[in-house]
């Protein structure tokens, strides 16, 4: 049989693997990226995800040397102010608000929103561009060998690949990660999440708003105007049964339920799009590589999609690993740069996975008590404008 050599090896064809297969492609090496399940580039097909994602600043690098971000950034919404409301009084209604400004840190905005199908339709056209890039939707991995000079991939459709380093890109239940036999910690909520879009008559004003009562936050995020109205994506967390019943009503009915759980902040929401359902949990790799192969995105870290880190999280994993690549591309896939890959990366993504943990069972907390001690938490953090700012600064991960 013959097999094919390439110093990459990319399994995962999601926004993640697809950004690692454009930047490392653009910088050069040479790169074959596999995924099982053609990517959906349009809202209106069949299993399009309609989530959206936020590129907070420093992702923005990374996106432009891949040669991506020139694509995005015409359908891109900026995201200025990062609003949070209490609404965990007897009545569902504010009761605090607070407004994180990037301008009170930065000339620039702290991100900026798109939609995933529209990204995965703008990285699969970038791909197109680079000719020592082989995307190859349809086809997923099946086998992994591992020795110390290489690895041996073989795929679902039986071609072999010998690659001087993989990188697992393939999600939460990674099939390179389980060859390699890495353990992951994994936490569940009994959470799951809705995704829509919807348009609402009072401007978003590229504010983000997170609206904490109990079961998790109902967020409202910016997106481009559509048809002179302005539009939102919203993330709906809610415990698994309360889920089930949102998703099975009448439209009528759930605009209802979700207009009183958007507070009306943006006057009533009108569903734009199907609804979405995603499981939510905290997931962390004890370790973020093994012998010729690199974790990153959600084969290495699942976050609940608090704080828009969850992207960003992969995105410095890429970053890193970019990094250490062009520093020594002679030394790509060895054991001394997948140990420093690790080194640099696992302490942050444990910290961030504790801490997104502690907020997303703060947002579910159901007893008065408990949200009027949260309703205080928020308050006293937001006072202290060192500590507003220290905040910011942490979630966009610059110090």
């Amino acid at each position: 049989m013959t097999r094919t050599s390439t110093d990459i090896l990319i399994s995962g064809g999601g926004v993640a693997g697809l950004s690692a297969a454009a930047a490392f492609g653009a910088a050069g090496f040479s790169v074959i990226c596999v995924d099982p399940t053609p990517p959906v580039t349009s809202d209106t097909d069949d299993g399009a995800d309609l989530r959206t994602t936020a590129f907070l600043q420093p992702s923005v690098a990374v996106l432009q040397a891949a040669g991506l971000w020139a694509r995005l950034e015409p359908y891109a919404a900026a995201l200025q102010v990062m609003r949070i409301i209490d609404a965990g009084g007897e009545v569902a209604e504010p009761r605090l608000t607070k407004d994180f400004n990037a301008a009170d840190i930065s000339d620039l905005p702290f991100g900026w929103n798109l939609p995933n199908w529209l990204l995965r339709r703008e990285m699969v056209a970038r791909l197109a561009e680079l000719p020592n890039v082989d995307f190859r939707p349809g086809t997923g991995t099946a086998r992994l060998l591992t020795r110390t000079g290489e690895a041996l991939v073989t795929l679902t459709g039986g071609a072999q690949i010998r690659a001087r380093m993989v990188i697992a890109a393939d999600g939460r239940n990674s099939v390179v990660r389980q060859a390699l036999g890495i353990p992951v910690k994994t936490l569940r909520y009994g959470q799951k999440a809705l995704a829509f879009a919807v348009s609402h008559p009072v401007p978003h004003q590229n504010v983000s708003t997170e609206i904490h009562r109990s079961g998790g936050p109902f967020t409202l995020v910016p997106l481009p105007d559509r048809d002179g109205l302005p539009r939102s994506a919203v993330v709906w967390m809610e415990t698994g049964p309360e889920v089930a019943r949102l998703q099975a009503l009448p439209v009528a009915a759930f605009e209802a339920e979700m207009n009183a759980r958007s507070c009306q902040i943006l006057g009533p929401l009108t569903l734009a799009s199907r609804l979405t359902v995603w499981p939510i949990i905290s997931q962390i790799a004890e370790r973020m590589a093994g012998e010729r192969c690199a974790l990153m995105a959600e084969a290495a870290h699942v976050v609940p999609p608090i704080g828009a880190q969850g992207l960003n999280m992969s995105l410095a994993d890429l970053t890193v690993l970019l990094d250490l690549a062009k520093a020594a591309p002679e030394d790509i896939g060895s054991a001394k740069m997948l140990d420093a890959y690790h080194r640099k990366r696992h302490w942050d993504v444990q910290a961030r996975v504790t801490g997104i943990d502690a907020l997303n069972r703060a947002s579910m907390m159901g007893a008065q008590g408990l949200r009027d001690l949260r309703a205080t938490a928020l308050n006293a953090l937001y006072s202290a404008a060192p500590v507003r700012r220290t905040l910011m600064k942490a979630g966009l991960g610059v110090r």
